[in-house]
């Protein structure tokens, strides 16, 4: 299982901080921009400095996930900073053909999510067009929510419908919802909370990555 810590903070000083610590143990981080109307709470994200984040940690991929009312216009800010994965709602992308033929351009893997409320139906026009998918397992917004038992079956008709896709799980990651997860058929997860809550960040993301 690809597990991916989560950086999920406010402030610019908590992220880089947090990213330094996933560098110790994980080659992948997802951080969470949220522009305070999409999900509550505004998050830190500034695309002007993933340039020097990808110097200071060369090793490291990064993933936006987009929690946004305008994320073509948010996607293409971070895929020209070097993002390597773009997260897009469902719910608020107007425009598919323009977000990938921007991905295409700056070689960044797209990643369509739906959010707890969104049947996992409404994805079946993307299917052929999108190789990534997330689902969200908790509602948009800060980390620490409980898991969303519904996520397993949207993870399932995802790989039935489509099953060489990248399926993602966002929200409410421990150790066993993982392992269900695993089951299911889901290939990544990504976790705040589990990983970064505990005193030792390292062995929680290995734990996960037993799944």
């Amino acid at each position: 299982m690809l597990v991916l810590p989560v950086i999920n903070c406010r402030d610019a000083e908590t992220a880089n901080a947090n990213i330094k610590k996933a560098a110790d143990f994980s080659n992948w981080v997802h951080i969470d921009i949220s522009d305070g109307q999409f999900a509550p709470g505004k998050t830190w994200g500034d695309p002007s400095v993933l340039s020097g984040l990808k110097q200071q940690f060369p090793r490291m991929h990064f993933e936006i996930h987009l929690m946004v009312q305008e994320p073509e216009e948010a996607a293409r800010s971070w895929m020209g900073a070097g993002a390597d994965r773009v997260i897009i709602p469902l719910e608020t992308m107007k425009d598919p053909g323009s977000v990938l033929n921007e991905s295409r351009k700056y070689g960044t893997e797209i990643m369509l999510s739906i959010s707890p409320s969104t049947p996992a139906e409404n994805l079946i026009p993307y299917l052929s067009s999108f190789t990534a998918f997330q689902v969200l397992a908790v509602s948009p917004g800060p980390a620490g929510q409980k898991f969303q038992s519904g996520a397993i079956d949207k993870v399932r008709f995802i790989e039935k419908s489509r099953p060489t896709a990248v399926i993602e799980v966002d929200g409410g990651i421990d150790l066993d919802v993982c392992r269900s997860l695993g089951a299911a058929g889901a290939t990544a997860v990504a976790s705040a909370t589990y990983i970064f809550s505990g005193p030792d960040p390292k062995r929680a993301y290995k734990e996960l990555t037993s799944c």
